[in-house]
């Protein structure tokens, strides 16, 4: 067993002294001085625990124990140089993978800009894209299948992401939308109150629940005719005159809303969108320019 841990200039050393057949020799190629290529072989020979190096009068050369390390230190030394290469060029941007997370409407809107002027920036940085919805996305960032979530929540300040990297991206207002014939079709804000009485077309099941505790704040409580986790069918559902739903304007904006009108609400309530990482991998390149890029793209919509 080595008594202690063999170096990679060591070997760089050893390599030289056994193509050259001597300490000088090795050390004008290595363009260092004869005595620091001594004590480093006598350090190597230490590390090693045997004799290296056979050394007489008239020749030097290598024991088996030198032979053997030789041997190996070529390919030793050129892996060595390529994982210094591979992880230069990712720390440079040059190269790196990234898997990003994210809700659908968020998938839509904000991720391709985002990707877009990422790939421009740094063709060599590499991104995957698969859809959740929170808190599944968050479950899979702390359980390893991602290293970014685009999230949201309802209220800041909550304690349920503290262990996380919390990058704020875009404050979502909800707004209603109802049907273009709909009695407050062209009314410029509208209290929630007024749509008390009206059947109801609910989205996800985390802004089901929002609907549901805004609704009972303003002293009702929603009849829900319809709930589908997709945006294009609550929209679809609306125009066809079924109901009335409150969706994030983000969600709006990727659906053209055909046969339904946008109505702002009050109270004003909004979702706080946001880039989620674990601590370490926010200080990765390609990771932190993807919270970056995630940010920009929410100032451009």
């Amino acid at each position: 067993m080595l008594e202690r841990m063999i170096e990679a200039r060591h070997l760089r050393v050893l390599r030289a002294v056994a193509a050259t057949g001597s300490f000088s020799a090795a050390a004008r190629e290595l363009g260092c001085t004869q005595p620091a290529v001594s004590q480093q072989m006598k350090a190597l020979e230490a590390s090693a625990g045997t004799p290296l190096l056979i050394r007489t009068a008239r020749e030097m050369r290598l024991t088996q124990a030198g032979e053997v390390l030789v041997r190996h230190a070529s390919g030793i030394l050129a892996g060595l140089t390529a994982a210094e290469e591979e992880v230069a060029a990712i720390a440079g941007l040059r190269a790196g993978r990234v898997r990003l997370v994210s809700f659908p409407s968020g998938s839509s809107t904000l991720v391709p800009t985002a990707l877009a002027s990422l790939r421009a920036a740094h063709p060599g940085t590499r991104v995957s894209l698969v859809e959740a919805e929170p808190p599944r996305s968050v479950e899979m960032l702390r359980g390893g299948d991602c290293d970014v979530a685009l999230a949201f929540r309802y209220g800041a300040g909550q304690a349920e992401w503290d262990d996380l990297v919390v990058r704020p991206i875009l404050a979502d207002r909800l707004v209603g939308l109802v049907p273009e014939g709909h009695r407050l079709a062209e009314a410029g804000s509208v209290g929630i109150a007024e749509l008390a009485d009206e059947s109801w077309i609910a989205g996800c099941p985390r802004c089901r629940r929002q609907l549901v505790d805004v609704c009972e704040e303003a002293g009702f409580t929603p009849r829900i005719d319809f709930a589908t986790d997709d945006y294009p069918a609550v929209v679809g559902l609306v125009g066809a005159g079924l109901g009335v739903a409150v969706l994030p304007e983000l969600a709006i904006e990727s659906v053209r809303p055909k046969g339904a009108r946008t109505v702002a609400v009050e109270p004003a309530v909004e979702r706080e969108i946001v880039a989620l990482t674990l601590p370490d991998l926010a200080q990765v390149p390609a990771v932190a320019a993807t919270l970056d890029e995630l940010t920009r793209a929410a100032t451009r919509a």
